[in-house]
C-alpha cells in the first residue's frame, strides 16, 4: 500500500479556442455548475472577463491546472492579474503546465520553461526565448522595429 499526501484535489484543462463551448456546456447544466464560476453567465462577459472568472472562481487550489494559451483573451494588464492569481494557487499546493506565448507568463518565478520546435523539447531560460527577444526589442525601440517591417 503506497501513501501520497499530495494527490490533485482539483484540475482543469483549457484550451483558449474552446473556451465557449465550455461556457455554453455549463450555462446548459445549470444554475448549481455556473455558481461556481462566479454565479454569472460566461457568455454574458468578454472572452478575458469569463477566464479571469475561470481562475478567480473556480480554481480551488490544491490542483493541477493545464492552460493552453490563456493569454489569447487577456491584455497584458490581466496576465498580470493572472500571474498574481497563479502566486496565490501555486502557494496553496498547485501546480500549472501552461502553453503560453507570453513573456508576462513565463516571467514567473522559476518556472521550468521548454521550447517546443523541429528538435524536440529544449529547457531555455527566460531572458533567452523568442518570445521574450522579440518583446524586448520592440519594446526597447518600436521606431525601429515598424520601420524595418513596414518598409516597403
Amino acid at each position: 500500500m503506497a501513501k501520497t499526501a499530495n494527490l490533485a484535489r482539483d484540475s482543469y484543462f483549457l484550451r483558449a479556442e474552446s473556451f465557449y463551448n465550455v461556457a455554453t456546456e455549463i450555462e446548459n447544466l445549470g444554475r448549481d455548475l455556473l455558481d461556481a464560476y462566479g454565479g454569472r453567465s460566461l457568455h454574458e462577459q468578454s472572452h478575458g472577463e469569463s477566464f479571469l472568472a475561470l481562475m478567480l472562481e473556480r480554481f480551488g487550489g490544491h490542483g493541477v491546472y493545464i492552460l493552453d494559451e490563456p493569454e489569447a483573451a487577456l491584455s497584458p494588464q490581466r496576465q498580470l492579474t493572472v500571474l498574481s492569481r497563479m502566486h496565490d494557487l501555486v502557494c496553496d499546493g498547485s501546480q500549472f503546465i501552461v502553453a503560453t506565448h507570453s513573456p508576462i507568463l513565463m516571467a514567473y518565478p522559476d518556472a521550468c520553461i521548454y521550447r517546443c520546435d523541429k528538435d524536440g523539447l529544449t529547457k531555455v531560460a527566460y531572458q533567452d526565448t523568442d518570445h521574450f527577444k522579440v518583446t524586448r526589442e520592440f519594446l526597447a525601440n518600436p521606431e525601429r522595429m515598424l520601420r524595418i517591417l513596414l518598409e516597403r
